[in-house]
């Protein structure tokens, strides 16, 4: 793998001797995908030592993961995402008029066609996502999303199901002309705790044309610079 295609993969946020932080690119698959290395294999090659995989992100989805680095502290942070003891804050952009400007999304999710997802009335494979939102501009508004579970496609679902599907998601958006450069979605922020100690990760989106919009820029240096202080109902502040 060339050093630009790696490169350009990722960028590592911390190295700890326990695990690594990278604020990972759109357009990467966490595993092998065709002819092109997965997100693991990359940092593996990058680093020169094995890496475990607690969570996940969407291929379109860009920004912060965490890796363990060997199997016990994989196990701690896989039981802590499992568990739910794992905070999370989500950007995504909609150019679509939501039902409800902040609130929880909540259901069970469903296969769907074309490799979609939706939400039902069951319990089954619930999912929970609550989010704020904010106006950018005409025709352009910004989400802080928190899932409290991880679902596949979970905030994709979500803000599809108020009626503001994720700008670029070809899954969930219907298309558009010019077609958007990235699909709108990143993970900002990541909190979680090891070994008694509070780690707080962040890394604002670098890749995308509206994610460069002063309007957003002063959002999250305003109203959302403290994002986990925020009133969120299911959060165990």
């Amino acid at each position: 793998m060339s050093q630009f295609k790696t490169a350009a993969a990722f960028t590592i946020i911390e190295h700890t001797p326990r695990f690594v932080v990278i604020d990972k690119a759109p357009g990467i698959s966490m595993h092998k995908d065709d002819q092109d290395a997965g997100l693991a294999m990359l940092l593996e090659q990058v680093l020169g030592q094995k890496v475990w995989p607690v969570h996940r992100l969407d291929k379109v989805t860009s920004g912060v993961m965490v890796f363990a680095l060997s199997a016990a502290v994989a196990a701690e942070l896989s039981a802590a995402f499992a568990e739910q003891r794992v905070s999370k804050l989500y950007l995504a952009l909609s150019d679509r008029k939501p039902s409800k400007k902040q609130g929880r999304v909540e259901g069970g999710m469903v296969r769907s066609r074309r490799s979609s997802w939706r939400l039902t009335r069951e319990r089954d494979n619930f999912a929970r996502t609550e989010f704020y939102s904010a106006s950018l501009q005409p025709g352009l508004r910004a989400f802080l999303c928190r899932p409290y579970t991880g679902k596949t496609h979970q905030i994709r679902v979500a803000l599809k199901s108020i009626g503001a599907p994720i700008i670029g998601d070809a899954i969930y958006h219907e298309i558009v002309e010019p077609i958007p450069d990235r699909t709108y979605l990143h993970a900002w922020q990541l909190r979680f705790i090891l070994g008694k100690e509070l780690f707080v990760f962040r890394a604002d989106p670098s890749i995308g044309e509206l994610f460069h919009l002063p309007a957003l820029d002063e959002l999250l240096a305003g109203d959302w610079s403290d994002p986990f202080s925020l009133r969120w109902h299911g959060a165990d502040n």
